[in-house]
C-alpha cells in the first residue's frame, strides 16, 4: 500500500518537473531531458500547452497520493481513475505506434489497476469511510 502512495508522488515530481522544462526552457533542469530525449523531440513543439497539461497531471498525482496515505475513498478513486486513463492511453499506443512499448505499458499499468481493484485493497478505503461515520 505505501509502495502506490510512494508511486503517485514520484509521478506528480516527475511531471511537474516535465511541464516546468516544456514552460521554462533554459533552466538547468533541461538537462534531465537527456534521459528521455525522443519524448523531448516530440513534447518540445507543443511546448507550454503540454507543459500546463503536465502540471495539472501532477497536481493530480499529489492529491491521489495525498487522498492515498490518509485512506479516503476518493483517494482511492483518483489512483484508479489515473491508473485506468494510463491503461487506455497504452492500448490507445499499441494501435497508433510502438506495439512493443505500448503492450508493456499496458501490461505494467493493468498489473497496477488489478492490485488497486482488489478487494482488500479497496476495502482498507471503504473501512476507513465507514468508522468515520
Amino acid at each position: 500500500m505505501t509502495a502506490i502512495g510512494v508511486f503517485l508522488f514520484f509521478g506528480a515530481i516527475m511531471a511537474c518537473l516535465a511541464g516546468a522544462t516544456l514552460i521554462w526552457r533554459g533552466t538547468l533542469l533541461d538537462h534531465l531531458w537527456t534521459l528521455n530525449a525522443p519524448a523531448y523531440k516530440q513534447l518540445s513543439p507543443l511546448g507550454k500547452t503540454v507543459g500546463i497539461l503536465f502540471l495539472m497531471l501532477s497536481a493530480s498525482l499529489a492529491t491521489a497520493g495525498l487522498g492515498w496515505f490518509g485512506r479516503r475513498p476518493w483517494g482511492w478513486r483518483l489512483a484508479v481513475a489515473i491508473i485506468a486513463t494510463q491503461v487506455l492511453g497504452d492500448l490507445v499506443s499499441i494501435f497508433m505506434g510502438p506495439i512493443v512499448r505500448g503492450a508493456v505499458g499496458v501490461t505494467i499499468a493493468g498489473a497496477l489497476l488489478f492490485y488497486l481493484l482488489r478487494a482488500d485493497v479497496r476495502a482498507a478505503f471503504v473501512v476507513r469511510r465507514a468508522i468515520e461515520r
